[in-house]
């Protein structure tokens, strides 16, 4: 059977943000999409909701937020499969269980108050943490959002164990008909770019960079050819990933970055750099999880 895309709603502006690029994302793929809602919090008991009611409001609350997203799943793509599922458990670990059934896992930046596009959920956070299969966090600006750029922006770090986004990556601009700029963040340590007698012709800032390039090459080699059609732009970035790449975000659809998965290891695992962007990346993140 083909694993579907899941979407995680929760009733708020974000989350049904996340269906709307959700839907598209599985016309793309041509995929199913598993609309999901998950609680067994009693703190929405009777929010709103009238008192004589025989089910519980929970139960109501929960039926309303799945129809709502189903609705407007519905008027965006008539023809997509759905399906919706309510998870009598707590979100994060209802949500962990489906990635390990799913294509990818959507959810919303589920942020809180004037600062709502900078903040990330606990939630989010924790699925991107997490997660067995890749991750997309929808936030950003519209533009970011709706595809507008045609481009998707690769986060290039561990060439040894970086191949599962790269590969990502490809394969959804692939799909989108859309390029890929591919960069690669470097910096020459302190000890070598100063205080050090060095030859003339071969400054360590120049090293470096060169080192990245060639780095870059050996990550993007075998998606190349795998993928012919897909453009791609290089390049080699003096400065802190996390900042390269947020900054880059202004001008691509989709951020793809890649996450370690160490086996026993049950807390957060990510890095600065993904972190950084799912906090403030201008368009939709995609965390790609690979063994370590």
């Amino acid at each position: 059977m083909e694993q579907p895309l899941v979407v995680g709603v929760d009733g708020s502006d974000s989350s049904l943000r996340a269906v709307d690029w959700a839907v598209e994302e599985a016309a793309r793929h041509g995929l199913p999409l598993r609309v999901v809602y998950a609680s067994r919090w009693e703190r929405y008991e009777g929010a709103g909701l009238h008192r004589g009611i025989e089910r519980p409001s929970e139960q109501i609350l929960a039926e309303t937020i799945v129809a709502t997203a189903v609705k407007r799943a519905g008027m965006r793509n008539p023809d997509l499969k759905i399906t919706t599922e309510v998870l009598a458990e707590d979100t994060v670990n209802a949500l962990l269980d489906e990635a390990h059934k799913a294509a990818m896992l959507i959810v919303g930046s589920r942020g809180r108050g004037q600062l709502k596009e900078l903040l990330l959920g606990s939630v989010s956070l924790a699925l991107a943490s997490r997660a067995q299969c890749p991750v997309i966090v929808v936030r950003g600006d519209a533009a970011g959002t709706a595809g507008a750029h045609g481009r998707i922006l690769l986060g290039v770090a561990d060439v040894a164990h970086g191949s599962a986004a790269v590969r990502f990556a490809f394969r959804e601009a692939a799909t989108r008909h859309c390029e890929i700029d591919a960069v690669r963040a470097w910096r020459c340590p302190a000890s070598e770019a100063v205080g050090l007698p060095r030859a003339k012709d071969s400054p360590p800032a120049l090293t470096w960079e060169m080192r990245a390039a060639t780095e870059l090459d050996q990550a993007l080699g075998a998606s190349i050819e795998e993928f012919p059609a897909v453009a791609v732009s290089r390049s080699t970035v003096e400065g802190p990933a996390h900042q390269v790449l947020v900054r880059r975000s202004a001008a691509a659809d989709l951020l793809v970055v890649g996450a370690s998965r160490r086996k026993g290891h049950m807390g957060l695992q990510l890095g600065r750099t993904a972190h950084t962007a799912l906090h403030h990346s201008s368009c939709p993140v995609a965390v790609v999880p690979h063994r370590s």
